[in-house]
């Protein structure tokens, strides 16, 4: 199975957000190159939100370019054989924390942002990913800086897709 077909398969399983849901199915059936990055309609992106549970508290990233604390995310590559395990991955490349595991039940939200030129949109498919108690994280190149916050501190410090994001992979836990 392609990445593709996962996609469109792992969105037809997500019921919530259903008119966001049908414009991401709408998206891949008219671009059959709507996962990766070149497709300058728009392209699909796979997040998680490292979360810990135990300690209430997410890791975020300070986001190189746009300079805003945000999950860990990004395009889809050619080995990725899932965007679970495309989101899983992000995570732990942009972390550094090992040992990182996806919360069950698929993705826990959908977020369309609109992106600088050359391409138009980012369809987001936002996982939760557990961190182990012991994570010890590091910044990447992909980073400013990489920090735990609170769970009353997101607002303060992230915009308001990441707090839906944190909101949902609470009410899910």
């Amino acid at each position: 199975m392609s990445l593709h077909d996962d996609a469109v398969l792992v969105l037809k399983g997500y019921e919530e957000q259903a008119e966001l849901r049908q414009a991401y199915l709408d998206h891949l059936a008219e671009h059959p190159d709507g996962i990766w990055k070149a497709c300058g309609a728009g392209h699909i992106t796979a997040s998680g939100l490292v979360i810990d549970p135990e300690r209430g508290r997410v890791l975020l990233t300070l986001h190189r370019k746009l300079r805003m604390w945000l999950q860990m995310g990004g395009h889809c590559e050619p080995e990725d054989t899932t965007l679970a395990a495309a989101a899983l991955r992000e995570a732990t490349e942009e972390s550094g924390v090992t040992g990182l595991t996806l919360l069950p039940g698929g993705p826990v939200r959908l977020d369309r942002h609109p992106i600088p030129a050359p391409c138009h949109w980012h369809y987001d498919v936002q996982y939760a990913v557990l961190a182990p108690s012991d994570a010890e994280h590091l910044v990447s190149d992909e980073s400013l800086d990489v920090r735990w916050f609170p769970y009353a501190d997101v607002a303060d410090v992230a915009d308001e897709s990441v707090v839906r994001l944190l909101e949902a992979t609470r009410a899910r836990l």
